[in-house]
């Protein structure tokens, strides 16, 4: 067989046997007119090739991103195949479905969780269930909630051990002390010399009072008071301690005499107390025994909460303290007295406070910060809310809630008013109405009933002149520089008191910078600024 194209345009076509045998065929083609529909040229087809060439590569990477996405999102080829050929994105979908998992399992009950995230991930990625997801999240979270109450309820309790106990080097300065007083003449040297004895009753010198069985606060107190003050040479400190600690305290101010100022140190043993002084006095000690006993059990069954924080409050040493709990009697302990400014004995004086002797209480009898490191607003932890039990009927239609708690560690008293007023008086009778109604009307401490004793009876003052709450973790970071630097004294309130090793660095220095560091008793015990 033969096969003819004419090279001049197809005009015919000859089909013939090579052979000789068949017949031959011709057929006319199409004139050029007639076939010019059916003939695709190159410069037709070569843009066509071009815009598939850009086009294809494209469609492949949407085609494979869909599959991906529809793989991971969806789990059905139904799934799948809408997302395919609709293009609708489904993370909406997800997202709705997975917020009615978490709502379930937010009103459902839970068993045991993932130990760890590790875990979660190995479980949910074999059952790929967001009904599981949500609750083994909620299982796992629960749990660590309760390790994270467990760690806080401990480390509450551990601050409260640390803050109760006396450190070493505390306790080697007051044996060495103690030894001094019994073998050195000089250490029991009468305090103060007999040329300044009048000075403890003359209304014209600056009187300050300290109750305090720590020899290093109490010299801390006495020498930042005096380096700061104007005119040192009018200063009288009174220092009461007790009994067993009257020895160490009255050997160190006498072998570390205040040149500038006059010391008194007096033990209550020195006292001759009135049979009505010792009832009172017996009353709080039994009141102390019985929060002691009360709340001592308590604490260990706790979880960190709000009522276990006023528990190990309740627990502190300053909060059972008789030194504390004495302040209610200051115009029976300084009977010739008229005026007197009181320090606690974990404070820092850093600038002068004889200002403090020239206000004007306008009749009243104690002149206090009622704010500190809040500024205009009141605290929310120094509300009567914090202090007071409002459930209690005597509580709530005495006292108003939002009302501000004035502060301690730093106060001016005007005895005579005092002794003119039944104000101690108040406060005992307060104190046996919280034992009859198993001492539920306030929390443990020495400032409520003495919010009460004095209620109406305090004269506020310029709250820049006290810096409180740095033996406050939290409450603490919040204090600016420039507002501790201004401050006329610093109050180390709270459990993390300077001379503990829980102390915190920042602020310790403050107070660090006063201890007197020569002395040989303070290197003997390695107590370090």
């Amino acid at each position: 067989m033969k096969f003819y194209i004419s090279t001049k345009g197809i005009k015919r076509v000859t089909i013939s046997n090579g052979a000789g045998k068949g017949s031959a065929k011709t057929t006319a083609a199409a004139s050029p007119g007639a076939g010019s529909g059916r003939r695709i040229s190159a410069r037709t087809a070569l843009p066509a090739v071009v815009v598939l060439g850009i086009v294809l590569p494209f469609l492949f990477v949407r085609i494979a991103i869909l599959m991906l996405e529809s793989a991971a999102a969806c789990s059905s080829l139904e799934c799948a195949g809408w997302r395919f050929f609709s293009g609708i994105d489904t993370s909406l979908e997800l997202r709705d479905e997975l917020t009615r998992a978490l709502i379930e399992a937010n009103d459902g009950n839970v068993n045991e969780g993932a130990g760890s995230f590790n875990e979660l991930v190995k479980e949910m990625t074999s059952k790929q269930d967001l009904k599981a997801f949500a609750f083994k999240t909620k299982a796992m979270l629960s749990q660590l909630e309760r390790k994270v109450q467990l760690a806080r309820q401990q480390e509450s309790v551990y601050w409260y051990l640390a803050s109760h106990g006396v450190p070493k080097s505390l306790h080697c300065l007051c044996l060495k002390l103690a030894e001094e007083y019994a073998v050195n003449a000089m250490a029991r040297s009468r305090l103060p010399p007999p040329e300044f004895v009048s000075r403890l009753v003359d209304p014209t010198f600056h009187h300050l009072v300290l109750l305090t069985d720590n020899v290093l606060a109490a010299s801390v107190v006495v020498t930042s008071t005096v380096e700061s003050s104007i005119n040192p040479e009018k200063l009288v400190f009174h220092i009461v301690t007790d009994k067993k600690t009257y020895a160490p305290m009255h050997a160190w101010f006498a072998t570390n005499s205040i040149k500038s100022a006059v010391v008194e140190v007096r033990g209550l043993h020195q006292y001759d107390w009135s049979e009505k002084v010792n009832a009172g006095v017996k009353e709080m000690l039994v009141t102390n025994h019985l929060i002691w006993k009360q709340y001592y059990n308590k604490e260990k069954d706790l979880y960190y909460t709000q009522e276990h924080s006023r528990y190990l409050e309740a627990l502190r040493p300053s909060s059972l303290s008789l030194m504390n709990q004495l302040r209610i009697y200051m115009p029976e302990l300084f009977p010739d007295l008229k005026k007197i400014v009181f320090l606690d004995d974990d404070v820092v004086v850093q600038h002068d406070i004889s200002s403090l002797w020239d206000l004007d209480l306008n009749g009243k009898i104690i002149g206090s910060v009622f704010k500190s490191r809040c500024g205009d607003n009141c605290c929310p932890e120094s509300k009567y809310m914090n202090y007071f039990n409002f459930s209690h009927p005597l509580v709530s239609s005495n006292f108003d809630g939002d009302q501000c708690a004035w502060l301690y560690g730093m106060n001016i008293f005007d005895l005579e008013a005092w002794r003119r007023t039944n104000i101690t008086e108040t406060y005992h009778q307060w104190l046996k109405l919280n034992l009859k109604s198993g001492m539920t009307m306030w929390n443990p401490g020495v400032l409520p009933p003495a919010l009460i004793a004095f209620e109406g009876q305090v004269h506020p003052i310029n709250p820049s002149m006290l810096v409180t709450d740095l033996g406050y973790r939290y409450r603490s970071e919040e204090i600016s520089k420039e507002k501790l630097e201004a401050a006329a004294v610093i109050h180390f309130s709270g459990p993390a008191k300077p001379w503990l090793e829980i102390g915190f660095p920042e602020v310790r220095s403050l107070w660090s910078r006063y201890v007197n560091i020569s002395n040989k008793f303070i290197r003997r015990c390695r107590i370090t600024g």
